[in-house]
């Protein structure tokens, strides 16, 4: 039985191990849910390389139907081959574009499959898929033939919780969240990714971070991958620990703040809070 006892480039919590396991165990589908940027693709990566298990990604759009996952058959292709009086429409094979479950499924060795972002599609895509994912068959009509999974892929599920989820999906999938890291965790997330970055200025961007993040009426809160970014432009432009120093009870707007807030409504909110906190001093 496969398991999963962490990397060196993914800081996982106890509790985020606990469900990768249960997920492998059950054979289940893992659904991850959580805010943008708490590494929930990431995850899947990183265990499909611990694991060593090749991984197959389908990132999910707005106009991604399940049949995508499956198959395609290229009828257009088909129609011009026989205007063209190419050989290959005699087989119809050769006009099945395989989707990530087929070649997941076709798989001769076991792997890891990532469905990136399922709550982006249509309400019902989660329910198409339910069958397939449950049984690990489906059926091409085009060919008349069954596909069944040789090897049950290590399914991860990951979702932003745009939309909810239908819950016969939810029943079939071991569900996890993953919570905003506390600056503990953070602090560790950091060091895997900057090792030997200065305590001082490390210390001074995880407070203005925390204390960013923590601004009330923000429409979207920083992320650690914006973190990341933040700490990679400061370190390059050689920012001092005391450039991001406010003082005790003070706001400031921090060098690089665009790395941090992504859209105007936040900016202008982060300066009136900064105006009227000067003004009280």
């Amino acid at each position: 039985m496969m398991r999963f006892e962490g990397s060196a480039h993914y800081v996982a919590t106890p509790d985020l191990l606990l469900a990768v396991n249960a997920a492998i165990r059950l054979q289940r589908p893992l659904l991850l849910k959580g805010e943008p940027g708490t590494g929930k693709t990431m995850l899947a990566e990183e265990v499909a390389r611990a694991l060593d298990l090749p991984l197959l990604q389908w990132h999910i759009k707005s106009t991604t139907k399940a049949q995508h996952g499956l198959y395609e058959y290229d009828a257009v292709s088909r129609l011009r081959d026989s205007q063209l009086g190419d050989d290959r429409v005699r087989d119809i094979r050769n006009y099945i574009v395989k989707g990530v479950l087929w070649e997941a499924f076709a798989s001769e060795r076991p792997v890891a499959l990532l469905i990136d972002e399922i709550d982006k599609a249509d309400i019902e895509f989660p329910n198409d898929l339910l069958r397939e994912l449950d049984r690990m068959e489906f059926h091409c009509h085009e060919t008349r033939e069954t596909i069944r999974a040789r090897h049950r892929p290590l399914v991860f599920i990951t979702s932003n919780n745009e939309k909810e989820l239908p819950d016969a999906f939810l029943r079939r999938c071991f569900f996890h969240y993953i919570r905003f890291p506390d600056p503990a965790t953070m602090r560790r997330i950091v060091e895997v990714h900057f090792p030997g970055l200065r305590e001082e200025l490390v210390a001074a961007a995880l407070k203005v971070f925390f204390d960013v993040r923590q601004l009330p009426g923000l429409k979207k809160r920083p992320s650690t991958s914006e973190l990341l970014d933040w700490l990679k432009l400061l370190a390059a432009e050689d920012i001092a620990p005391q450039q991001l120093a406010a003082g005790e009870g003070q706001i400031a707007v921090p060098p690089l703040v665009g790395a941090l807030l992504k859209n105007e409504h936040d900016l202008v909110l982060l300066e009136k809070l900064v105006f009227m906190n000067q003004r009280n001093r």
